[in-house]
């Protein structure tokens, strides 16, 4: 079947349908491509440009477009043309081979399977809430433009997150408008004969009818599920209503249709990935599901199934404190799950229970997906350099008498897609120095490229894009007024907001205590001050949404709202309400300088402000998440010292301080001070530096390759070794690690021998193993490492039995004498071949 047949076969099509041509535009409206490769832009302007400037949803202005007006330009030969263009153009890059298959031509890696509760892809598409989705969509879409083989897996939400308003008083409304299927660029997943695509999910007492839906992402799909199917009962219709709503119970039947549903979908689809990438514990029951889908293929016991299928489970936490992992009561996850357990698993629900728990006896103890995510995956990582230190922290738990350091949480640092966020003139910029491919492999070369740009073009591209940024501003302000029933005297006076050769400093972002949002009115009257000097002034636009819930968030905006309503403020700040997609592409395409205030170290990455970078703006941040490993002097301002102070009103009291003394006395006058031509060059020169440095560093297309080469093709290969044979190496785990269980306890150590001779320590230490295998484990020293240094970890060797002993045995190492022997204990650890430890094993003996 052609895709232009395809995509009518599968969309409920408009009475304009008939028209020739439409098929063709319906191939490019339903590529969510559009969102970042804008070559079809023209297409949707030239059929409704005031739909288009709203929506930026091309489906939807296909959908709206009337029949004359389609007859009309498809008879033109020059917009047809442009059109059948754009489609073999779409065609080509979908087939071409990109990074991944010229970097891997022979890889047998078939499919990576990436699920996640929210996918940030395009406003046309509003199922996400913030940083989780912005960095599942912002992957996606990298994953397209390189070529590997993912496909992502989510949820439909009848709702989605919540839109904001701010009311007369300052104070945040919640609306919640319905998403209309027929008006989203997803299609419905058919079978073969035309039936729709529906699984059945069964829950205590009923079973769940699920509706499955396609996106095209390029050359990458995403699946999503949601209930909201006729056969179901109202209650249940409602389980993909609202994105992020209800309480504990519609959480976990959500997190059940993303698991259990999703991996069912990929199955009923002929999908069998090597690797599943979980974003975030939310998807963590995928853990079970493919497990018993494999028991089902092979007969193997759960154990044995886990034990194979793990290895090619990747977890990614994005959680920095322990209260925001999802913990759920004993007993709603029986309720739930106890019967899937005992006749699918072929557990007990303590078995079950114990997977989410870190004392598996504890009947008291919440279940913890986190907990069941690490025991599922063959690998761990955060989302920063910082927040791996965070979550091996966080996790320590459960691998009771290892050093934190070896707690086994790696990370691989987030990056934002640089083609979805950066500007027309910016993308213009880049071409110009890098070429137009510049995202769709390594990026090594851009830093020299950025270098050779002009002073003069640097500025000019940034004063344009202030002047954009003012524009936009005024006009979504007085909307905004509008809307909200404000008198039309301060409607004109919003069309006068801002200046557009003002210093524009930004904060948008979810209102959060944690992100102290209003630091910088801690003194209100030091900020008017700095907001209405007369010969260096400086303005802030402000945006962001607290969770409905969240009466602390929400006092935050009411107290921003309160302070911008005061008369001699109104022109030099201002608050954007309805934060979303279209307004972020716009804030940070414009802003001079974008400040970050959280608590560290409680911000995992955070990804707004990479967004800047290639847009030319500049970071004020505190140093947590990307931008504790990111700052250096050249490229951006640091606020804090780098160490954890918890939530102290008085540190807060301290940095609102510093925040205001970086601003007055570093940031402002070096954007104020300029040279003949008008140019501020020291800010020019932070400019490139920022460009240059941190743009490719802070791409989604290096994090996507780092993905691919730590981990995907890495997981693939140790899923196809341990699957392989029928997964017997799966009961041949389970059997080592039952006798760890068994023995371990009667390990021990005999004497441990130091010797000095040539600069050289000579240890040599007695074990004895009992009745355990020596094969089954690894003796080594160990010592904290010094100077910021890895920990020294130095194998010993069995030299010799012991005389007298049945599984007594010395071991010897030598280390340099350069640190005294008392830094050096000898361990014993669990080993065997292809097994992470301590991740799956956390077994360890100290001598002391």
């Amino acid at each position: 079947m052609s895709e232009a047949a395809r995509i009518s076969h599968l969309k409920q099509r408009p009475p304009s349908t008939d028209v020739e041509g439409f098929d063709s535009l319906a191939e490019l409206a339903l590529d969510m491509r559009s969102s970042w490769n804008h070559a079809t832009d023209r297409v949707w302007r030239q059929l409704d440009p005031v739909l288009w400037q709203l929506t930026q949803n091309p489906w939807v202005v296909l959908q709206t477009v009337s029949r004359e007006k389609l007859q009309q330009v498809l008879a033109d030969p020059a917009f047809r043309k442009s059109v059948d263009d754009l489609v073999q153009a779409r065609r080509d890059a979908a087939e071409a081979p990109a990074w991944f298959q010229q970097a891997y031509p022979q890889s047998p890696l078939g499919s990576i399977a990436y699920f996640s509760m929210e996918f940030m892809l395009s406003e046309a598409l509003p199922i996400y809430s913030g940083g989780l989705g912005n960095v599942a969509g912002d992957q996606l879409k990298a994953a397209a433009d390189l070529g590997v083989p993912v496909v992502g897996v989510g949820l439909l939400y009848q709702q989605g997150y919540f839109r904001q308003e701010i009311d007369k008083d300052g104070a945040q409304q919640a609306l919640y408008p319905y998403n209309d299927p027929g008006q989203l660029p997803i299609t419905p997943l058919r079978k073969p004969d035309g039936e729709w695509l529906r699984l059945e999910i069964a829950l205590p007492g009923y079973s769940v009818w699920l509706r499955a839906w396609q996106v095209q992402v390029g050359r990458v799909k995403l699946f999503l599920l949601d209930s909201n199917d006729a056969a179901n009962y109202p209650a249940h219709r409602g389980i993909t209503s609202e994105l992020y709503g209800g309480g504990p119970e519609l959480r976990l039947k959500q997190e059940l249709v993303l698991g259990i549903g999703g991996w069912r979908l990929l199955a009923a689809l002929g999908i069998e990935p090597e690797v599943c990438h979980l974003n975030e514990g939310h998807a963590a029951l995928v853990v079970l599901e493919r497990a018993r889908s494999f028991m089902q293929k092979t007969g193997q016991r759960f154990d044995a199934a886990l034990a194979v299928t793990r290895a090619g489970n990747l977890f990614t936490t994005h959680t920095a404190v322990a209260a925001g992992f999802d913990r759920f009561a004993p007993g709603l996850v029986e309720q739930y799950l106890g019967g899937y357990a005992v006749q699918e698993l072929g557990m007990t629900r303590h078995k079950l229970l114990a997977l989410g728990r870190k004392n598996p006896d504890d009947a008291s103890e919440p279940f913890n997906m986190a907990y069941l995510a690490i025991r599922g995956s063959g690998a761990v990582n955060g989302v920063s350099s910082l927040h791996g230190r965070v979550s091996r922290r966080l996790f320590e738990a459960l691998f009771p008498r290892w050093p934190t350091e070896e707690v086994p949480v790696r990370h691989v640092t987030n990056g934002v897609h640089m083609p979805t966020w950066d500007s027309a003139p910016a993308d213009d910029l880049w071409t110009e120095a890098s070429g137009k491919d510049r995202w769709l492999g390594t990026v090594e070369t851009l830093e020299e490229d950025i270098r050779r740009v002009s002073d003069a073009r640097l500025w000019q591209f940034r004063a344009d894009a202030s002047l954009t940024l003012v524009n936009y501003a005024r006009e979504r302000l007085s909307r905004q007024l509008a809307a909200s029933g404000a008198p039309p005297e301060t409607i004109d006076e919003a069309k006068q907001a801002c200046d557009c050769n003002v210093l524009t400093l930004g904060f948008a972002r979810r209102f959060a205590t944690y992100k102290r949002p209003n630091l910088l009115l801690h003194d209100p009257e030091r900020l008017l001050r700095l907001l209405t000097d007369p010969q260096r002034p400086v303005q802030l636009i402000l945006a962001g949404k607290a969770h409905p819930a969240d009466q602390a968030g929400q006092a935050l905006i009411r107290q921003w709202a309160h302070f911008i309503r005061r008369p001699e403020v109104r022109r030099r700040a201002i608050f954007l309400s309805d934060y979303d997609m279209h307004l972020t592409e716009h804030l940070v395409q414009g802003m001079d300088v974008w400040l970050n205030t959280p608590r560290r170290p409680w911000e995992a990455c955070g990804t707004s402000g990479m967004k800047v970078l290639v847009n030319g703006g500049l970071n004020l941040s505190e140093l947590d998440g990307w931008w504790a490993e990111a700052y250096t002097p050249e490229v951006g301002w640091a606020l804090g010292d780098g160490r954890e102070h918890g939530d102290d009103p008085a540190w807060d009291a301290i940095e609102a301080e510093a925040l205001y003394d970086l601003l007055e006395h570093e940031v402002i006058p070096e954007f104020y001070t300029r040279d003949e031509q008008g140019i501020p060059t020291a800010w020019v020169a932070r400019m490139r530096e920022s460009m240059a440095r941190l743009t490719p560093r802070f791409s989604s297309s290096r994090a996507v390759r780092e993905y691919t080469e730590q981990h995907y093709l890495p997981a693939a290969a140790a899923y196809r070794d341990r699957a392989a044979g029928n997964g017997a190496i799966g009961a041949e785990l389970v059997g080592w690690r039952r006798a760890l269980d068994q023995k371990w306890a009667a390990l021990r150590f005999g004497d441990v021998r130091v010797t000095t001779d040539g600069g050289q320590h000579v240890f040599e230490a007695q074990v004895y193993l009992d009745e355990l295998d020596p094969e089954a484990v690894r003796v080594e020293l160990y010592a904290v490492g010094i100077d910021s240094k890895q920990s020294e970890r130095v194998a010993m060797q069995r030299v010799r039995q012991l005389v007298g002993s049945a599984n007594g045995y010395a071991y010897r190492a030598e280390v340099p004498a350069t640190r005294p022997e008392t830094d050096y204990t000898a361990r014993v650890i669990p080993y065997r071949d292809g097994v992470t430890v301590p991740l799956e094993a956390a077994h360890i003996l100290w001598q002391r």
